[in-house]
């Protein structure tokens, strides 16, 4: 039997919220929409997730975090993922403290530019 693939471009969208300090910033994160067939809503990712060092234990990631969080729970999203490097353990404690668990794994591919 032969098979095929079938290409189907589907559109997704971002929100990146920024904390400024004056005119620089000085945090910010990506949450993407992510659709796919399973289920009605889409999901959310959060990525990119960073702080300026200078300004870090300041409650600014917490903004960061909470608004992300606020903005999925607004659009109905089914669930809300977010990665980190397995060495970043104080991030993870980060997250776990606002209510998100460690769940399964991430495997990923890079490729060089």
């Amino acid at each position: 039997m032969h098979h095929t693939i079938r290409r189907v471009i589907k559109q997704s969208r971002a929100i990146k919220f920024e904390v400024r300090q004056g005119d620089k910033t000085i945090g910010r994160v990506y949450l993407y929409f992510i659709k796919n067939d399973l289920h009605k809503q889409p999901y959310g990712l959060v990525e990119d997730l960073f702080v300026d060092e200078t300004m870090r234990g300041q409650g600014v990631g917490r903004m960061l975090l909470e608004a992300a969080i606020t903005e999925a729970k607004k659009r109905k999203l089914y669930k809300l993922i977010i990665t980190s490097r397995m060495v970043r353990t104080e991030v993870h404690g980060f997250y776990e403290r606002h209510g998100l668990k460690k769940y399964g794994w991430e495997f990923r591919m890079d490729f060089n530019r």
